[in-house]
């Protein structure tokens, strides 16, 4: 039997809700999907420039959890520019 879900912090409201090439309508361009877990970790580590460790404190969860979350979120960011695709927030 899975273990029950901890519940997670996130720490501020985002605006918008993607984030795409410009002079593509939206319904010709890929979407790649970032869940609130996932931006939150960005922002977290990568704008606050937080430790693993102290971003899992905030959110409540380990540090295991968020680096996970990091390196898929990193992924989808960086294929997003890539590809040209839209980052859509969950």
């Amino acid at each position: 039997m899975p273990r029950n879900k901890k519940p997670r912090t996130c720490g501020c409201t985002f605006r918008g809700k993607a984030f795409k090439p410009t002079g593509i309508p939206m319904s010709e361009v890929r979407q790649i999907v970032l869940s609130r877990d996932e931006l939150e970790t960005l922002r977290l580590c990568d704008l606050k420039d937080l430790t693993q460790e102290e971003a899992g404190d905030k959110m409540g969860i380990s540090r295991g959890t968020v680096q996970r979350i990091l390196s898929e979120a990193r992924k989808k960011v960086a294929k997003s520019l890539v590809e040209g695709s839209a980052l859509v927030f969950e």
